[in-house]
């Protein structure tokens, strides 16, 4: 029976994560089918305990694995189209509502203003009651600024300080789940889908707007209630260095956001960045302090009152205190993946020894991944879960604390047992750097070559000193300043450490079948086997870290248009080289805002390898050079050309030429004459942009930025032999460019338009899809199909990435 509960819930995880790979719902008749089928097999299985003969118990075990995935299968899905059923009306996108709500969670505050979840109770349009999706994503943006994607920017007022649970009613435009959609790129949608969020919008605050209204506190919530006033607490204490106060935060309870992004790529480079936020060190750590105090406390109360041991002994108050107060200390901090799965790890464990039960490790951890997954299918999409999981199934595989008790170790003194500690941490953490290595550079694309050391500094001070130091200021605030300056210390050593070239080591994302393989050999090279075993490991990992993505081949080029929101970033690559015309939009006014440079261009870069040899910014608007600043600094080497570098060097002119790999490459604008003698620049902003043509000698490409009607029609006027197989759409698709002139000179076989999600610009313009339209020009726009990539070698094929990655919780582009 043993065997198929474990087949059984084996089938429910397999089950789940098929159910995640469907590119769209079925209707939730079918999934209820597959829930009651996998009900019955598992009825059926538990009739059975004892078969007659081997060949039916391998048919109850294929019967347990059935029945079980059609559970796993049936029960996501069943609940995944109850969730969509309840989707924000595409009707009501862009329009004035009226809501009343409660603030549902830790407002994140930043320059701009403050960004929140809502539940809504109520909602009206011009007095007619409405039906929302339960909870939404609001941002309330102060001053003259705008949320990401270029939606409207006036003068907003500033949001006074939200606290959870207060009721406030607003006025406020919504739209559905929408985020970028690049290969190796983070998923929005499905994170906003796993926090049951199906809208988001951004406050109305205007002179013309009715001005919001706190309609008072309410009792709903108070653990995020209490969480905000421990994180506010912790940041008036440690005002002078927000850093750590982001740290102690993040650490006390949850709030990562508080961290620094600078802060956050310290610590991924030196690998630390695990014990940043509640890990399964942190709560195992509380859980075994808990246990050791209810314990020590009934122990007390036995002495006086010695009933109380009738009505509960010390072993089971002790491990159902201890495990009570972790779980307690775990929806504090935000109730992670990592929290969850230590919670109900610690729960098992505990349930068997007092009830004086051994289970295998695999069924301990395989009983703990099913759970989790229970409460959230989706967590298994996550990189912490994968990361979480993987890390405990090697402890747990090669921990000595399933052999016999080392002899002696009892009567060794204080010092050799603190050496033997040492060891300890120093071979588990040897362990899980070698075995998960693989797993980092297949989730993030880099791994840390100084983590080992840093780990082996930074586990024993957080878990040991800063954590229970951050904890206890929520009683002591004081003991909050010894932990900031044991933060100080720690950042000091990671950021000496992170200055070494090799810090980190880079290498482009493998197919999952060679990362699989890469997996399995950082598993058997830590696995207790023989040598020649473990050396095989080696074996499967080469292939993944030889890897390299496929490139054109000589005389071809590819061509990828970025998703990056309202803004411009392309990729072009050849067989050896490789160009980004434009950098991707800033996400906002302030000079510290996000750029898609850091959050888009850079993370596909790194997933593909590629080490730039040209960077053309077409012109200086925030939406195509945004993210130059992160692209510079990441990709020193790069050559530079713009149309608005005071160097005449880097400044880009017509009649500049160059051949890569047989495919050439132009530049066509501006004229010389357009630079002042001062380097400055003589037309518009746009008028200045950089025009390149690409051209493989069959096919061409044509990229134009932001260039006016008037210039393209010199240009064609100027070069009317030119042509064009792939059109970058000129300014986003606007009514002032793409001019009948220039699409009859071009005759472009395709065109890429790269706009925002209901941008507020309008872009593309009807007027310019009617010119495509009439002169039978296909187009695709970034908000229906993500990243665009078009190649010379396949000229009449644009693959989506949209399509690519299809997965139900994606917007229907």
């Amino acid at each position: 029976m043993r065997h198929r509960g474990f087949v059984s819930i084996a089938g429910a995880v397999l089950g789940v994560a098929l159910q995640l790979q469907q590119p769209a719902l079925w209707g939730a008749a079918g999934y209820l089918a597959c829930l009651a089928l996998g009900a019955l097999g598992l009825v059926g299985m538990v009739a059975r305990l004892r078969p007659a003969r081997p060949v039916l118990g391998a048919g109850l075990l294929a019967l347990a694995l059935l029945a079980g995935a059609l559970t796993g299968f049936g029960l996501t899905g069943a609940r995944a189209a109850h969730f969509a059923a309840s989707a924000l009306d595409p009707a009501l996108q862009g329009v004035d509502i009226e809501v009343i709500g409660r603030i549902a969670s830790l407002p994140q505050r930043n320059a701009q203003g403050e960004r929140f979840e809502l539940v809504v109770e109520s909602a009206r349009r011009a007095g007619d009651a409405l039906q929302l999706p339960r909870r939404v994503q609001l941002g309330w943006y102060g001053g003259a600024s705008a949320p990401p994607e270029g939606q409207a920017w006036s003068l907003q007022a500033a949001s006074p300080g939200l606290r959870a649970g207060e009721r406030w009613r607003f006025t406020v435009r919504l739209r559905s789940p929408h985020g970028n959609a690049n290969p190796h790129g983070f998923d929005r949608e499905r994170w906003l889908w796993e926090q049951g969020i199906q809208a988001t919008g951004t406050v109305r605050s205007g002179p013309r707007d009715p001005a919001p209204q706190r309609l008072g506190a309410t009792p709903w919530h108070p653990l995020d209630t209490l969480r905000q006033t421990v994180s506010e607490r912790i940041e008036a204490r440690v005002q002078d260095d927000p850093r750590s106060a982001g740290v102690l935060a993040a650490l006390v309870v949850g709030e990562q956001s508080a961290i620094e992004r600078a802060d956050w790529e310290l610590f991924r480079t030196t690998g630390v960045a695990h014990l940043m936020s509640i890990s399964g060190l942190h709560v195992t750590l509380f859980a075994w302090l808990a246990t050791a105090l209810v314990g020590g406390l009934w122990r007390w109360l036995a002495r006086r009152r010695p009933q109380a041991l009738l009505v509960l002994p010390t072993p089971w108050a002790a491990g159902l205190g201890g495990v009570a107060l972790a779980t307690a200390y775990a929806l504090f901090s935000g109730w992670g993946v990592p929290a969850q799965r230590t919670v109900l790890m610690l729960a098992v464990v505990v349930g068997l020894r007092l009830g004086v039960r051994y289970w295998p490790w695999p069924m301990v951890w395989l009983l703990a991944v099913a759970v989790v997954l229970l409460l959230d299918p989706w967590a298994l999409m996550q990189p912490g879960f994968w990361l979480s999981f993987v890390a405990v199934a090697i402890l747990f595989a090669t921990d000595p604390g399933r052999r016999q008790r080392v002899p002696g170790v009892e009567a060794l003194s204080w010092h050799g047992r603190g050496a033997r500690a040492l060891w300890d941490l120093v071979r588990e953490q040897g362990v899980v750097t070698v075995a998960l290595a693989p797993l980092t550079l297949l989730l993030f694309g880099q791994w840390s070559v100084v983590g080992l050391v840093a780990n082996l500094v930074a586990i024993p001070l957080v878990t040991l000193l800063i954590t229970p130091l951050a904890l206890l200021g929520v009683a002591v605030p004081p003991l909050w300043d010894a932990a900031a300056s044991a933060v100080q210390g720690l950042s000091l050593g990671l950021q000496w450490l992170a200055q070494w070239s090799w810090a980190a080591l880079f290498r482009p994302v493998a197919p999952w079948p060679l990362a699989l393989a890469a997996v399995l050999g950082g598993a058997l090279l830590v696995l207790r086997l023989p040598w020649a075993v473990r050396l095989a490991g080696l074996m499967l990992l080469w292939p993944a870290l030889l890897y390299t993505p496929p490139r054109p081949a000589p005389g071809q080029f590819e061509l990828m248009a970025l998703d990056v929101g309202q803004g411009s970033a392309v990729l072009l690559r050849t067989a050896h080289h490789s160009l980004l015309y434009d950098t991707g939009p800033r996400y906002g006014p302030q000079p510290d805002a996000a750029d898609a440079g850091e959050r888009v261009v850079l993370p596909l870069l790194r997933a593909l390898g590629e080490r730039l040899d040209t960077v053309v910014v077409s012109h200086r608007d925030s939406d195509h050079a945004g993210g130059a600043a992160a692209v510079q600094a990441a990709q020193p080497q790069a050559r530079w050309l713009s149309s608005f570098d005071a160097d005449p060097a880097r400044r880009c002119m017509a009649g500049q030429r160059w051949q890569w790999d047989g495919v050439d490459f132009e530049v066509l604008h501006p004229q010389p004459d357009h630079y002042a003698d001062d380097g400055s620049a003589r037309l518009s902003s746009n008028a200045m942009s950089c025009v390149l043509r690409v051209s493989s000698g069959a096919h061409s490409a044509w990229l134009g930025g932001d260039i006016d009607a008037a210039q393209e029609v010199r240009l064609a006027l100027a070069r009317p032999e030119l042509d064009a197989t792939v059109l970058l759409a000129p300014h986003h698709g606007s009514a002032t460019s793409s001019s009948p002139v220039l699409l009859n000179t071009l005759r472009p076989r395709r065109v890429l338009v790269q706009s925002g999600y209901r941008n507020r610009f309008g872009h593309p313009a009807p007027v310019v899809l009617a010119r495509y339209r009439e002169r039978g020009i296909p187009w695709v726009n970034s908000p229906d199909c993500g990243a665009a990539t078009w190649r010379s070698d396949q000229p009449e094929a644009v693959v989506c990435q949209r399509e690519v990655d299809r997965r139900y919780w994606h917007h229907p582009g």
